[in-house]
């Protein structure tokens, strides 16, 4: 055919305009039994990520997978179908036809229970996925045979850095949640001397110094605020020291809140009381108190109780970024804002989505470093010996072989 492209994408076009009967089984003849992915469009309200930007799928394609996008999956993130198919993609309408044959699936949040019976049995499936709050669909994958990878399990080692999704989702966290606090202040952030007299800095009180609260204390500092924060690991003294800001530590006979791959654990009832009448005091100075808590697997640990909000000063503000996992306070509801005697309490979840340009090609960085690192001379390669493979995986050949996600569908 003298004067075609040999790119095989361009050629696919061709054959899909001319001769469209013919295009699937072209189709499977260019790609020689590659890998395929299908990137889904997020369908939950709210959600505006995608799980594969066209830069990652050129990546992908680049490393010997064919990529289809669903019509649309890049639109709140500013991708065009378009963008997608001159990355060599092919975008696709129907979910029916866009996981005909796959084998691997990636998505931002939770596949649906609709979205899983379209999966073919037996593919990878991989996303964001609470495992233990989810156990209607963890079922149902397991039942199809389907592989599933949650990108909130994978380990934090060195060697997971570039696939460690919740901390590039995180640092995003932390950011937008001070800009949205300060935005709901009635008080300045900074420090201003005017010729009308001279304004203190808004007083910034950050619970938890995990990724989030760290990136949270480095953005109120850049915008002037004296910030204290509280962690129950005290090995992130130092951290919090270098990006200016005070260490509000409790004393402990030892490493009480220290868990698992550098994660806060569940602390001793008189560590508990001891941290309460701690946060008691200097939630009362604060003007803008920023929660980050969380205890992978369990619900979020409560540290802001009724008692404390009704100490705290009118037009006060509480960013509760524990919301989808119960809140840290009492009173948060989650995805909503609410005024309880003058003090603003924000229950907003999935704040990453708001960013979600940035947030995306992240994700999307991340999903190809995992994809790319489960794959070995062109064939999945699910090695249950592996580290980050075991650990981010919750079912497989039809268990559920993630230990706490098991135990807490079996309690249900």
């Amino acid at each position: 055919m003298k004067g075609y492209s040999k790119n095989p994408e361009i050629k696919m076009r061709i054959v899909r305009v001319r001769f469209p009967k013919f295009a699937g089984c072209l189709r499977n003849y260019l790609q020689g039994f590659s890998m395929i992915a299908a990137v889904l469009k997020e369908t939950i309200t709210g959600e505006k990520r995608v799980a594969a930007t066209p830069k990652t799928v050129k990546e992908l394609i680049n490393s010997g997978i064919t990529v289809r996008v669903q019509s649309a999956a890049g639109e709140h993130s500013f991708f065009s179908d378009q963008d997608y198919q001159n990355a060599g993609a092919e975008v696709v309408t129907e979910i029916t036809d866009l996981l005909n044959g796959v084998d691997i699936v990636l998505k931002v949040a939770p596949a649906t229970l609709e979205e899983m019976d379209a999966m073919p049995n037996d593919v990878t499936y991989i996303s964001l996925f609470q495992t233990t709050k989810r156990a209607e669909q963890v079922r149902k994958l397991s039942a199809k045979n389907i592989t599933g990878f949650s990108m909130h399990l994978i380990p934090r080692t060195t060697l997971a850095q570039s696939m460690d999704a919740i901390s590039s989702q995180a640092n995003i966290a932390g950011y937008k949640s001070v800009l949205i606090g300060a935005a709901h202040l009635p008080v300045y952030m900074p420090l201003l001397m005017t010729a009308a007299g001279t304004i203190p800095p808004a007083k910034v009180l950050i619970l938890g110094a995990g990724v989030t609260g760290l990136q949270a204390i480095a953005t109120a500092k850049r915008l002037g605020a004296q910030v204290e924060s509280f962690d129950v690991r005290p090995e992130v003294k130092e951290e919090v020291e270098s990006l200016g800001a005070k260490f509000v530590a409790v004393e402990s006979d030892g490493n009480d809140g220290v868990g698992e791959g550098g994660y806060a654990k569940e602390t001793s009832e008189d560590y508990k009381i001891r941290q309460r009448e701690m946060i008691k005091k200097h939630i009362a100075k604060s003007n803008l108190v920023i929660t980050t808590a969380l205890v992978p697997g369990r619900p979020a640990p409560l540290l802001i109780p009724t008692e404390m909000v009704n100490g705290m000063k009118p037009g006060s503000v509480i960013m509760d970024l524990a919301a989808e996992n119960g809140g840290n306070c009492e009173l948060t509801k989650g995805g909503e804002i609410i005024n309880y005697n003058g003090v603003m309490i924000d229950g907003t979840i999935n704040l990453p989505s708001s960013m979600q340009v940035h947030a995306s090609q992240l994700y999307a960085k991340n999903i190809f470093s995992f994809v790319t690192y489960l794959i070995k001379e062109g064939q999945l390669n699910i090695d249950e010996e592996d580290e980050i493979i075991s650990g981010a995986m919750f079912t497989h050949q039809g268990k559920i072989t993630h230990k706490p996600t098991l135990e807490a569908i079996n309690n249900l």
